[in-house]
């Protein structure tokens, strides 16, 4: 039997970054702030910034990080509440925790996007929103900044996994006031780990610019040409505002540079992948993959569907028979202490939510890595063994009508 294709090897990191990984071992040059200018984690900001097209970019440690300085450089009072889908990885309300401020949950739907009518019955009370588009699935974002514009509330977008998704045409995470990204691993663009945010509000770029660990005038390095706005921000929070040090090394952004020109060719490869697999999983009556909106071009490198009809015994007994077939299912809602399932989240304060619509969302909901350096071979081998194994489950009950 042929083994079913290795889903958690990243793609090799470039040629490119070798010589100049190398050149540094020999210095020791790693941080940030020891060349006077053009330093590797500069370059990068710069190089990101006029990839997703915003003004500025400030590269951290992580996205976490990333979430939790656009939190602070808003400048939250203590306590502030602030939205957040019942659907995302546990740690966006640790960055909201982290800053003081209070995680408000709503609701999401069985495509995995946000309820727009629990976010607007929600959105009254809280003074900012982060949109999580978790695995890659953009919500309503026209809705969503139609009601927080109307209301003043700004929003950060956590675009982890959506390096290269667009809205309408314009690359998520430039449409809030805010976007942070990720660089770990399993994202589009691997460094281990690391993160981003860009924004095209100067004064909010140079509170977290301070707030990542510019100490002293530190903060010129960032700058690759004049810039009387951001210097002029720069100068008003200089010693005002608190240290994090959440710096990105000069390591970590040679890995991501000669990575950053993949990005086009990777987003192509991975969304016709997915294409590909939703089609084949969407020809059986127990699997659902939800389609996308129309405004929205995904980036995936990972898939996730709906089990239709299934008891939790036999979701459970399908997610074994794929194993036994090589492929690994992960069910948010029922695996054990998943990171994604909110009634996990048990640092939130005063009591759980309750999101039933999210919750039994979570407990049908799979999630499969698809990299998007798979062949067409090894699609079909995953596709067959997932088909296979929902057979294994339903089938009998089909043909004895049970």
């Amino acid at each position: 039997m042929t083994a079913t294709p290795n889903v958690y090897d990243a793609e090799p990191i470039p040629e490119a970054a070798r010589a100049e990984i190398d050149r540094m071992l020999q210095s020791g040059d790693l941080f940030r702030y020891t060349a006077p200018e053009n330093a590797p984690v500069t370059l990068l900001e710069q190089e990101f910034a006029a990839l997703l097209g915003s003004k500025y970019a400030l590269a951290v440690s992580s996205c976490s990080a990333a979430l939790f300085l656009s939190l602070k450089a808003l400048g939250l009072p203590r306590d502030a509440r602030v939205l957040i889908p019942g659907f995302t990885f546990a740690a966006v309300p640790s960055s909201v925790v982290h800053a003081d401020c209070v995680p408000v949950l709503c609701e999401v739907g069985e495509n995995y996007r946000i309820d727009i009518a629990d976010f607007e019955a929600r959105l009254d009370d809280v003074q900012a929103v982060i949109i999580s588009h978790m695995r890659g699935h953009t919500s309503d974002m026209d809705r969503i900044m139609a009601l927080c514009d109307a209301r003043g509330v700004p929003v950060i977008e956590d675009a982890a996994h959506s390096l290269g998704t667009t809205w309408g045409g314009r690359n998520i995470g430039t449409i809030g006031r805010v976007g942070c990204f990720s660089f770990q691993s399993y994202k589009l663009v691997n460094a281990g780990e690391g993160g981003i945010m860009v924004s095209d509000d100067a004064d909010l770029i140079a509170r977290a610019v301070i707030m990542s660990g510019a100490y002293e005038h530190n903060w010129t390095k960032h700058l690759g040409a004049p810039d009387p706005e951001i210097e002029a921000g720069f100068a008003r929070w200089q010693n005002r505002l608190p240290l994090y040090n959440l710096r990105l090394n000069n390591l970590s952004a040679a890995i991501i540079r000669p990575q950053l020109p993949e990005v086009a060719r990777r987003v192509r490869d991975g969304r016709a992948n997915h294409d590909y697999v939703a089609d084949r999983l969407n020809t059986s009556p127990w699997l659902s993959v939800p389609a996308k909106l129309p405004p929205e071009e995904r980036a995936p490198d990972s898939i996730q569907f709906n089990l239709v009809g299934l008891s939790d015994q036999e979701t459970r007994a399908f997610a074994e028979a794929a194993a036994a077939r090589g492929v690994k299912v992960q069910i948010f809602g029922l695996s054990t202490d998943n990171a994604r399932a909110f009634w996990n989240w048990q640092f939130l304060p005063g009591e759980m939510p309750d999101l039933p619509q999210t919750r039994a969302m979570l407990m049908r909901a799979c999630d499969a890595r698809l990299p998007a350096r798979l062949t067409r071979p090894e699609l079909d081998m995953i596709v067959e063994a997932v088909l296979a194994a929902a057979d294994d489950i339903m089938a009998p009950d089909r043909a004895y009508g049970t």
